[in-house]
């Protein structure tokens, strides 16, 4: 059986409208809900000027996989907090500015970003580590769902 742990994601960039139906499923298939009692995602309430948060207890491993995939594979920017299971792992954050590769950074239960002295060493300067945290603490946009063409010619 999995090790599991409370989990959310807060995601943002622009989504061409004829994957928003992918996109629920794949929410739906997480198990994820928009807040930490379950309540499921409905796409007819959208957040307006803000990112897409979702959230849900007892997540295998700590990772939300397929809806991570589906933000990588769209370009969508996102932000994930897992909590750290004894033994295990520690709590982290995940973030993909929406190119690139996903960056994991050591965070607390508190979805702080957090270095320890070996970090510190490999980083070098205060500036490096400021840095280190400026990028793990990135923005994510607003979630906004786009007709197709124009997602096409804003790429």
């Amino acid at each position: 059986m999995a090790d599991r742990v409370s989990v959310s994601i807060t995601i943002g960039g622009r989504l061409p409208a004829s994957l928003l139906d992918e996109l629920s499923l794949v929410i739906e298939s997480e198990r994820v809900g928009i807040d930490w009692e379950g309540t499921a995602f409905d796409p007819a309430t959208l957040p307006v000027d803000e990112p897409l948060r979702l959230m849900a207890h007892e997540v295998a491993w700590g990772r939300f996989e397929d809806l991570e995939a589906f933000c990588v594979e769209n370009g969508l920017a996102f932000a994930r907090w897992s909590g750290g299971y004894p033994g295990q792992w520690g709590a982290e954050r995940c973030v993909f500015t929406g190119s690139g590769e996903p960056t994991c950074y050591a965070a607390d239960e508190d979805d702080d970003v957090v270095i320890g002295r070996s970090t510190a060493e490999r980083l070098g300067s205060y500036a490096a580590i400021i840095a280190h945290f400026e990028v793990a603490d990135f923005t994510i946009p607003p979630f906004v769902v786009v007709p197709d063409m124009q997602a096409s010619r804003d790429s």
